[in-house]
């Protein structure tokens, strides 16, 4: 691939942004955050507009109703943005913290101590407020980033990547702490995954399967990021009824586009008869689909799909859920392990052992017992915004926010030692 001028100076731009953003005080980062929360009240009805365009593009090239759902600002989705920031300002600074700390035997002094990843690229789809969280993060953290949204989405994540830009500025920061490629060229992701390996440190992909896909076959840069959302509920025997009808419709039906939302049931054999139509009722009242194995079909009044093989390792992203009948903890935590994507999944039980089984045995990065799978968020988990989920096995693991946007050096201080 022939040189790309235009990503080139990107990648340039940003380095030298980064050392910039290396010398700057905890005061002067919360300064410019500030100020972008600001700009974004004073500009509210501005993005609104921007936003239109992009709901306008979407429905003319008839993308689905959830990637819209997920791309509509309106001014509740601002205030949630600003939040956001605001909770940010308030954290600490993640940098320059000693994370430990020994003294050798020769009296030498050992220490971990914090500090930013580097340069990051993200490349994300739909949710304009992806633009906001990751631009505050990374450059709270110190890391300078190059974002590269969905062309869906493209007027909104261009004001909000400008809003922070401005906020820069007006700060006497250098600008290019953040930078958005304002191409809808996709020659342009090519080029960053492929040939930038000089310039960006890590690639975070946020969005469908498809784009991590390609991300993952594609980039030449370390990735962190999440495959898919197949999460989980299991209703144990010892299920309350009550709480088992509110965790599974909060799971699925709160918000059905989002990677925490819950796309299997599993129903413990022992509680078929007393949870099984209660719960499924619920669903269906809701508007909910149901996809059940043959057992299940018995419980459930009027026609349903018979769930086939795929449908467990389908991540539905709409009103639809597989349902399937389970012996026990031990099968659960077995169809889990086999189907799912190790996201979120949660037990509903009142039997301690039982969670405790579940909890130590699925590969999920985050394994909840009598609450929601849509608990899955950074906000949610006090970390004020995320960036993404992360389903390796290496760090990060979760919801990425900003002391896992750090990674760590070892400083030593001695007084003339010398090995012998």
């Amino acid at each position: 691939m022939s040189k790309n001028s235009y990503m080139e100076k990107m990648g340039e731009k940003a380095k030298i942004a980064s050392f910039h953003l290396g010398t700057l005080s905890i005061h002067k980062k919360n300064s410019v955050l500030s100020q972008f929360n600001q700009y974004l009240k004073i500009n509210t009805n501005l993005i609104l507009k921007e936003n239109k365009k992009d709901i306008f593009f979407a429905k003319s090239k008839k993308i689905n109703d959830s990637m819209i759902d997920r791309l509509r600002l309106d001014s509740k989705k601002i205030l949630q943005i600003r939040n956001s920031i605001k909770e940010i300002i308030k954290f600490k600074d993640p940098i320059g913290k000693t994370l430990s700390s020994w003294k050798r035997p020769n009296g030498l002094i050992i220490k971990r101590v914090s500090i930013p990843i580097g340069i990051i690229g993200v490349i994300y789809e739909s949710r304009p407020n992806v633009t906001s969280d990751v631009a505050a993060l990374c450059f709270k953290t110190g890391n300078t980033v190059i974002l590269r949204g969905g062309s869906e989405a493209f007027h909104s994540n261009k004001i909000l990547a400008n809003l922070f830009k401005k906020a820069l500025k007006k700060k006497k920061c250098d600008e290019n702490c953040v930078q958005f490629v304002q191409s809808k060229n996709r020659k342009h992701v090519d080029y960053l995954l492929s040939n930038m390996k000089n310039y960006i440190d890590v690639i975070i992909p946020r969005g469908g399967k498809s784009l991590v896909k390609k991300v993952l076959k594609k980039s030449t840069i370390a990735t962190i990021g999440h495959y898919e959302g197949i999460c989980h509920v299991y209703i144990d025997r010892d299920a309350n009824l009550d709480m088992a009808i509110k965790v599974v419709r909060n799971s699925k039906m709160r918000n059905v586009s989002i990677c925490g939302a819950a796309e299997t049931l599993l129903l413990d054999k022992k509680c078929l008869k007393t949870h099984c139509k209660p719960i499924l009722d619920e669903l269906k009242k809701l508007g909910c689909s149901i996809v059940g194995d043959k057992l299940i079909k018995k419980f459930v009044t009027g026609k349903i799909k018979v769930a086939k093989n795929k449908d467990w390792k389908t991540e539905y992203l709409s009103p639809v859920i597989s349902v399937k009948v389970v012996n026990g903890v031990y099968d659960a935590v077995h169809h889990i392990n086999k189907y799912g994507s190790s996201h979120t999944d949660s037990i509903v039980t009142k039997n301690k052992k039982t969670a405790k089984t579940f909890l130590s045995n699925v590969n999920s990065v985050i394994a909840v017992h009598n609450a929601s799978t849509q608990f899955a968020d950074g906000g949610e988990f006090g970390f004020g915004a995320e960036v993404g989920i992360s389903t390796g096995k290496l760090h990060p693991r979760g919801p990425i926010g900003l002391s896992q946007l750090t990674t760590y050096k070892y400083i030593l201080e001695g007084k003339g030692q010398t090995r012998k």
